[in-house]
């Protein structure tokens, strides 16, 4: 009777342990689509199999976790009445708040090493794996088969599963991106044909070369001639590439313009990638022409800044599956953080969701992204659009753009006939700090995301250094040149933000946008109202070049307001009592302002006795507000009456107060 009570529970308790197993690891497909369009609609015909032991290199993306108090979170740093108002993240904040949990992360790991997957990278947020195995452990492990098909619109082969993965994964993953090579990403520059395309620039005055526009002719433009003195300081610039570059061409441009490089520049491989992009290396091509004008835009518009760090991961190269989760992990994940980042690059991913999650993370942590929209004028479905028309970057169009002299102030404008704007190719809902803008444009959707959001020159009269040859002059252009400059725009914004004791501005979209609804407007901006690119530049947000062109020192005045006003700091109540060995809140620190003072308000102490803290809840008030005061008193402090005295900084103000502590 025992041995069979015994043999019940035991035949129990191993059932229930397999249920349970079965409970955390079982067939799900990621949350994001994976499988080509091409392939299922067999668009694209199968004429092969991947080899069983090729090699392949996989990201493992996992979702946020509080996804709906992360959207909320956002809703409130972009909120100038939320407490919550520029409030940014730190990564280490992020990830106990959003990130996946270390248990998951441990769990994945431990399940891709189950399956034959070898660990490559994990990341600080925990929100990627980098693995490597054979196609057979992929297709074991995700219970896919991986073919080979024609590309339907090119002269090559891809390689693509054969329908959704369902690993059995303990937790339900966001994505796997390297599972397939069908999109090539494609760089948002363009060169002129000089023989037959009869589109021509206006750059009869620039300071470079055969009058062409150099970066610091785009500063002088957009910046210096309206007496702006900033220069980046102190600010660092992230730029997103497929590619590495050579150093050289960079350093070329420099002497040929007779200028000095002085930021130190940083070429970070996320993934493997060479950082070495050579023209003719042994009989190879490697183009670096997106990789240094990028560098030279960003860097011309802020010539001072601390850093600019190039983050470069796999998908540039033939045959290379692409790796944009790696790229935008790893710019979310750096240390120190760039406030400004840009991208270049546009693909077709599976799924156009695919990396929000990095995006957000971006705007969570005071980061802010630009994204070239293009140049092939109106956005429509078959051309190259994404990330553009993503609702979390900003999507930066182009113009054609005169001066009055070389390196002089800006004199006209009007829209670049192939600059990309329109409609939303992607059905991306409208979002809220856009909704009023689409409103008032004849053009624009009241339902879906329109773009360009900002613009700026991209007509073919640059100067450009690039693949260890001769430089050119006014035959490239591009939006590609719009996005670093945008990025270098917005250093100096943030220059200016942190030297009033403010936080950077992070995702910029919604205080953009409130420019455009304001008095303001006309002074900030350069509203661009003629020309096209397949919709017409008209007064106002339009669909060629968004809001408009940067006005300089005005703008940065309005998203970076200088406080001339100040602000008073009191106590209440004067006399504040503490026992010994107890921890209590016992009074208030109130601050109000006057004269439009709008800095946060950072909180200090001093003449505290031994083995007493007095603490602030929060430790810096944004602007007018309160904090409590935490006292926390030892058991074995002296007792009597103390003079304390609580300090405020904010901006360039400093005022203190005092109060009596007695302890007894």
């Amino acid at each position: 009777m025992i041995r069979r009570f015994s043999t019940v529970v035991l035949t129990t308790v191993a059932l229930l342990s397999f249920a349970s197993v079965i409970s955390v690891a079982q067939s799900q497909s990621p949350m994001t689509r994976l499988t080509r369009d091409e392939v299922t609609s067999h668009v694209a015909p199968l004429v092969g199999h991947l080899a069983p032991t090729q090699q392949m290199e996989l990201t493992l993306v996992l979702p946020h976790r509080n996804q709906a108090d992360l959207d909320q979170f956002l809703t409130n740093l972009n909120d100038p009445a939320s407490p919550m108002y520029r409030h940014f993240l730190t990564v280490e904040q992020f990830t106990q708040k959003y990130g996946p949990s270390q248990n998951d992360y441990d769990s994945l790991q431990a399940w891709a090493k189950q399956n034959g997957f070898q660990i490559l990278a994990t990341s600080p947020n925990r929100m990627t794996v980098r693995v490597s195995g054979t196609t057979k452990t992929v297709e074991n492990a995700l219970h896919v088969t991986m073919g080979l098909y024609q590309h339907p619109t090119e002269n090559r082969t891809f390689f693509a599963p054969d329908k959704e993965p369902t690993p059995e994964t303990p937790v339900r993953l966001w994505s796997i991106s390297g599972l397939d090579n069908f999109s090539r990403p494609t760089p948002m520059y363009s060169k002129r044909n000089v023989s037959t395309d009869s589109v021509t620039g206006n750059a009869t005055v620039g300071s470079g070369p055969g009058a062409s526009f150099l970066g610091s002719d785009m500063r002088a433009a957009y910046y210096t001639t309206t007496g702006g003195t900033l220069t980046g300081a102190g600010q660092s610039l992230g730029i997103f590439e497929f590619l590495g570059t050579d150093l050289q061409d960079l350093t070329t441009y420099y002497t040929n313009v007779n200028q000095t490089l002085n930021v130190p520049i940083t070429l970070d491989s996320v993934d493997g990638q060479s950082t070495s992009c050579v023209y003719n290396s042994q009989g190879g091509f490697c183009d670096d022409t997106e990789q240094t004008l990028d560098m030279t835009q960003a860097l011309g518009m802020a010539p001072n800044m601390s850093s600019l760090v190039m983050y470069i991961g796999k998908g540039g190269l033939s045959g290379q599956s692409l790796d944009d989760p790696g790229i935008l992990n790893a710019m979310a994940t750096a240390s120190p953080l760039n406030a400004q980042l840009s991208c270049s690059w546009a693909w077709k991913p599976t799924d156009n969701t695919t990396d929000d999650p990095f995006f957000q993370e971006f705007a969570a942590q005071g980061q802010n992204f630009f994204t070239a929209a293009g140049d092939s004028g109106k956005w429509i479905k078959s051309n190259f659009v994404w990330p553009a028309d993503d609702p979390y970057i900003t999507s930066v169009g182009g113009t054609d753009l005169t001066t009055s002299s070389a390196a002089g102030p800006w004199a006209s404008e009007t829209a670049w006939s192939s600059g990309g704007g329109g409609i939303t190719v992607n059905n991306f809902p409208i979002p809220s700090w856009q909704v009023a803008a689409a409103a008032a444009c004849s053009k624009c959707s009241q339902t879906l995301r329109n773009g360009p959001d900002v613009s700026a020159n991209a007509n073919y009269t640059f100067y450009v250094c690039a693949d260890q040859r001769a430089c050119s002059e006014n035959l490239y252009g591009g939006t590609s040149f719009a996005a670093p400059m945008w990025a270098g725009f917005l250093a100096l914004v943030n220059q200016q933000a942190v030297s009033n004791g403010q936080p950077t501005l992070g995702f910029v979209n919604p205080a953009l946008y409130n420019i455009l609804a304001g008095s303001s407007y006309g002074t900030d901006f350069h509203d661009i109202t003629s020309g096209s690119n397949g919709f017409p530049a008209t007064v106002g947000f339009d669909l060629a070049t968004g809001i408009g062109t940067p006005n300089g020192q005005a703008l940065v005045n309005s998203l970076a307001p200088v406080n001339t006003g100040d602000f008073t700091i009191s106590v209440a109540p004067q006399t504040i009592k503490a026992t010994r060995g107890t921890v209590g809140r016992k009074g208030q620190v109130t601050t109000t302002v006057s004269g439009g003072f709008s800095s946060p308000i950072a909180l200090t102490v001093s003449g505290v006795p031994n083995l007493t803290q007095v603490l602030f809840k929060p430790s810096t008030i944004n602007g007018a507000g309160t904090a409590l005061i935490g006292v926390r008193v030892g058991k074995n402090a002296t007792t009597g009456s103390y003079t304390v005295t609580v300090t405020g900084t904010g901006g360039s103000k400093t005022h203190s107060t005092t109060f009596t502590l007695v302890i007894q």
